[in-house]
This record gives structure tokens, C-alpha cells and sequence, in this order.
């Protein structure tokens, strides 16, 4: 099975997909690769792209005055720029940027809808998950107006365990490197306030946080915290 082939199994926008139509779309991704800190795209460039990682990392964000504002990270097996394949014309709603060396898979919006044509469910499929996407980020402009700095980080950690939680020796590992300037990002906070915030769940022994890798102790506790806020 190619490397194509495997990775599109694993995408839930394609899951659904058979194994002939899954060779049918796997020809037209183009493989690209980047650089640590590339700009893959800017807020309000023209997007015709869907991409699917392979490798790496990528943060989705936008500048608000001076202060960037993560709204999302994505890794191996995510795919993001979906907007593109629904509308013509649409500009990109944020930038996108690689936190480490990545290698991307793009989809064009002419190949696609060349595809959708003898695939008409998986137009299903994308709306499903464009409206999922558009209810987290609903969420999180709720959180990042109505919340205080504390939960705003708390629910920050259990959406990033919820995503990219793997289980590590009775732990849940959030399974990339964070630093606390970006998860100060993603909560719309500051550094020193994010880093307050994970020495208290520390000495609680609710997280544990090793080489800017964040491990979840107790995932039912940290959940009441949001609950309680």
C-alpha cells in the first residue's frame, strides 16, 4: 500500500471513501515538504488547496493588533484549508505556519471537485466536518471572551488532550512539544499567566510537564476544573 494510500485511510474526511475511489483521489495530492517556521499561507491570500500532513507540524493563527492567537495545531494525519474546496474565491481566514519540518500533501480545488463529481458523498462528509470545525471555533471565541486566564488555559489542555492525546504508561500524553508561549497563544493570554497556571495543576498532580511535553495525570479532574469555572 502506498504511503498515499495509508495516509488518506487514516483521515477521517476520507474514511468513508472505498478502496477503489481511495485510488481514485490518492494520484492527485501533490507531496510537498518545508522548512521548520515556513509561512504556508498568510490571512486573506486566495486558497484553492486542501492539505493532508504527513510529517510535522503545523499552528493555524491570526494576529490580533501585535498578539498572535493560535487557534489550532495540527500533525501527522490532520488535514486543514478545507474552506478552499467549498467555495471558489474564498481568502485563507488565517495564516498558517510549520513549527518543525513537514511534509504536506496538497489537494487542488479543480481536482477535488473533478473528484466530487464521481464521488458526491464525500461532500457530505466535508460539510459534516466543516461544522464540526465551525462549533470548536464558536467555542473558542466564547472562551476566549467570557473565560478568565485560568480556565481559558485549563480548557486549552483538555482540548489539546482531546485531539492529540495519546496514552503513555497510564497517562494521557499531549503528543507534541509545547512551549508555554504557545499554549499562551492558544489561550489569548501571557507567558508568565500560562506558566502560573501549570505549576498550580502541577502541584496538584493533575499535569506533569517534562521537556515541554504535557502529560495528563488525571483527565476527569482537570475536566471538573472547566465544569467548576
Amino acid at each position: 500500500m502506498s504511503i498515499m494510500l495509508r495516509l488518506l485511510k487514516n483521515v477521517p474526511l476520507f474514511q468513508d471513501l472505498s478502496d477503489d475511489e481511495l485510488e481514485g483521489i490518492a494520484p492527485l495530492f501533490v507531496e510537498r515538504k518545508f522548512k521548520k517556521n515556513t509561512v504556508l499561507f498568510f490571512e486573506g491570500d486566495m486558497g484553492d488547496e486542501l492539505f493532508i500532513i504527513e510529517t510535522g507540524l503545523v499552528k493555524v493563527y491570526r494576529i490580533d493588533h501585535v498578539k498572535e492567537i493560535i487557534l489550532s495545531l495540527f500533525d501527522e494525519g490532520d488535514f486543514f484549508g478545507e474552506m478552499s474546496l467549498i467555495q471558489k474565491g474564498l481568502t485563507r481566514s488565517a495564516t498558517a505556519e510549520t513549527l518543525e519540518a513537514t511534509t504536506l500533501h496538497s489537494l487542488s480545488r479543480q481536482a477535488f471537485t473533478q473528484f466530487l463529481e464521481r464521488t458526491p458523498k464525500l461532500s457530505l462528509k466535508l460539510l459534516e466536518m466543516t461544522m464540526d470545525r465551525l462549533r470548536k471555533a464558536n467555542e473558542q471565541i466564547y472562551d476566549l471572551t467570557f473565560l478568565d486566564v485560568r480556565s481559558r488555559t485549563i480548557k486549552v489542555l483538555c482540548r489539546l488532550a482531546e485531539e492529540h492525546g495519546i496514552d503513555y504508561k497510564g497517562q494521557l500524553l499531549i503528543n507534541m512539544k509545547l512551549t508555554h508561549q504557545q499554549l499562551a497563544n492558544m489561550a489569548g493570554t501571557v507567558r508568565e499567566s500560562v506558566t502560573k497556571v501549570l505549576q498550580e495543576l502541577q502541584e496538584e498532580q493533575i499535569i506533569a510537564v517534562e521537556k515541554k511535553m504535557v502529560f495528563i495525570r488525571n483527565l476527569e479532574k482537570l475536566k471538573h476544573k472547566t465544569a467548576s469555572v
